[in-house]
């Protein structure tokens, strides 16, 4: 089946008032576009799934936006359930080591996966979690990004369904955060200078 390519974004400016400060964004996708493409995400991930059930696996934080309109724009039965990646580092007298864990562990064996995740950038980490859950054998293994860095990959992860391929931009906005802020906002944006 060929997929759709990722979507090309549409521009345009505003200032955003959060906690008492104000911040000028550049609009990089309006929320109509991310609306559009979540549907035609959406439609393609029911045709591949069409007669099973997927299991949808958000990564936590900045996924949880993006995997819950995509789960309400699905006909197919969906389960869900959220990991939250922990990067922690060890020094050993010998090697540097990082560790990468997920919490809480998810139950995969027999079924079908379908990984979603806000940002892919490096490919690290969503490696290592596929890598991760494969292991327990499920049925199947598939993942989502909402914004595909490919520019900035270090480790060829293959990405099923990609909403947006955007590079060199720091974003917010749709469930991806600065300090904490900007998560709530119906588009994608980048701080302007």
């Amino acid at each position: 089946m060929k997929k759709r390519p990722a979507s090309k974004p549409k521009r345009r400016s505003t200032t955003v008032r959060t906690g008492g400060s104000s911040a000028r964004l550049k609009v990089v996708v309006d929320e109509k576009a991310i609306r559009r493409r979540v549907r035609e995400l959406a439609r393609q991930i029911n045709r591949d799934y069409a007669g099973k059930t997927l299991h949808v696996v958000g990564i936590l934080e900045d996924a949880f936006v993006f995997m819950a309109d995509l789960v309400r724009a699905l006909t197919v039965p969906v389960v869900c359930s959220f990991v939250r990646s922990q990067v922690r580092d060890s020094d050993t007298r010998l090697v540097a080591m990082r560790e990468i864990l997920y919490v809480p562990p998810v139950e995969t064996a027999g079924k079908d996966l379908l990984i979603v995740d806000g940002v892919l950038q490096s490919g690290l980490t969503l490696d290592h979690l596929c890598q991760t859950l494969l292991a327990r054998q499920p049925a199947s293994l598939r993942t989502a990004a909402l914004v595909d860095k490919v520019e900035e990959r270090r480790i060829d992860v293959p990405v099923d369904y990609a909403a947006f391929q955007l590079s060199g931009q720091f974003l917010v906005g749709y469930g991806l955060g600065y300090q904490e802020q900007y998560r709530n906002l119906p588009f994608l944006a980048r701080i302007a200078e």
